[in-house]
């Protein structure tokens, strides 16, 4: 298994156009992907759009990331690439 955590930076959060360009690169492997909310520790499937959203992350909310499969060292790499180009900075 391979985690990280992700501090939130966009302004409006964890909205619908980040959440499925998470999500459709996480469908691309193999590999089980979880988003857990720090705050809360309410855990989410990382390869569904309407997940994602449900986790309410807003800008400064941190979130924990585990992927866990086969592939999980391609996996995680290319999520957390994901995360940083959908969520990072405006």
């Amino acid at each position: 298994m391979k985690n990280f955590t992700f501090t939130i930076k966009h302004k409006n959060g964890l909205h619908a156009r980040p959440a499925g360009m998470i999500a459709t690169t996480a469908r691309g492997f193999e590999s089980e992907v979880t988003v857990t909310t720090v705050s809360n520790g309410k855990t989410f499937s990382g390869k569904r759009l309407l997940s994602l959203m449900a986790t309410g992350a807003k800008c400064g909310d941190e979130l924990t990331v585990e992927v866990s499969g086969p592939d999980e060292e391609t996996a995680v790499i290319a999520i957390k690439e994901s995360f940083d180009i959908n969520l990072g900075e405006d």
